[in-house]
């Protein structure tokens, strides 16, 4: 099954206690579909602006998206971010951003992706996700992600969206500004019964929360030695979550759990450079290969 994505697409400045670079590639729809593309065809609709490199597309072009959905605006702007983050690289400020073409409408989506049944609302505005969600009233699955932005800004807009999408993939600064609620698995609950059918809460180094109606999934983060850059990180598990549910066209627990664990496994190849530098070198045989370390780390048979 074919997956589509919008979100942002982003020229990103980082700042790490060991590193800092400028104008790399970045934005949530970028790193999900880096990630997605390990498992199948990903779609993807959005704008950059005039003065997006011609470098910065080709790097995503490598991983084979579909990018027949995106538009280059020569009068405006691609939206940037610069962010810095703290010694514990769990925590991070942003020194500016510049939303740019992000605030913008979405180009139209082309007459060949109308049949895609796999939807992923990455990071946007939620006017832009509600837009793109219309454009799909046969859809078999679609998610969402959101960040505090658009929970302070516009929230009465997002809360449309959440009332519509079957799934929900925040963090957990998200979770508790949509909830008022610390505990997580109280704020799950409340999620569901706004509207989706699941929810994915990210916790960073501390895993991943799956509530759904038949149950929950909890997993641990995968143990890395090597953490350059922690950008990207929640959108690559959206991204390799998907694709993998994608590819097995099957949207039960079981399956579910074994996307969120591969979803887990390229987020920690994500984590290990900036950008896509990571994934470049990587190919689905490595990806497997982490996925069953992973396995293995989670084995509780008992004999």
């Amino acid at each position: 099954m074919t997956l589509i994505v919008t979100g942002s697409i982003t020229i990103d400045s980082v700042d790490t206690p060991t590193a800092s670079v400028r104008d790399i590639l970045g934005g949530s729809s970028v790193f999900f579909s880096a990630a997605a593309s390990f498992f199948g065809p990903v779609r993807l609709v959005g704008a950059v602006g005039g003065d997006c490199p011609d470098e910065c597309l080709a790097e995503l072009k490598r991983f084979g998206v579909d990018m027949r959905g995106l538009e280059r605006r020569t009068g405006s702007k691609t939206f940037r971010w610069h962010g810095r983050y703290h010694e514990n690289m769990n925590k991070r400020d942003t020194i500016a951003i510049e939303l740019n073409v992000l605030a913008e409408a979405l180009p139209p989506v082309p007459d060949a992706f109308k049949d895609s049944k796999y939807v992923f609302l990455a990071v946007t505005n939620p006017g832009n996700q509600l837009a793109l969600l219309e454009q799909f009233p046969h859809h078999k699955l679609v998610v969402a992600d959101t960040i505090d932005l658009y929970i302070d800004t516009e929230r009465e807009e997002l809360e449309q969206v959440i009332r519509r999408v079957d799934g929900l993939i925040i963090n957990d600064t998200e979770a508790r500004m949509l909830t008022n609620e610390s505990n997580m698995i109280r704020a799950a609950d409340k999620l569901l019964d706004s509207g989706p059918s699941f929810v994915v809460i990210k916790k960073g180094e501390h895993g991943v929360l799956l509530r759904h109606g038949d149950g929950f999934v909890a997993l641990p983060a995968y143990p890395s030695d090597r953490v350059v850059d922690p950008t990207g990180a929640g959108d690559s598990f959206a991204g390799g979550m998907m694709g993998f549910m994608a590819a097995q066209d099957d949207l039960s627990l079981p399956t579910m759990r074994r996307a969120m664990a591969y979803g887990t496994s390229v987020a920690s190849f994500t984590i290990e450079d900036f950008s896509l530098n990571r994934l470049h070198s990587l190919t689905r045989e490595h990806v497997d290969q982490r996925y069953r370390q992973f396995a293995e780390m989670l084995d509780l048979s008992i004999s």
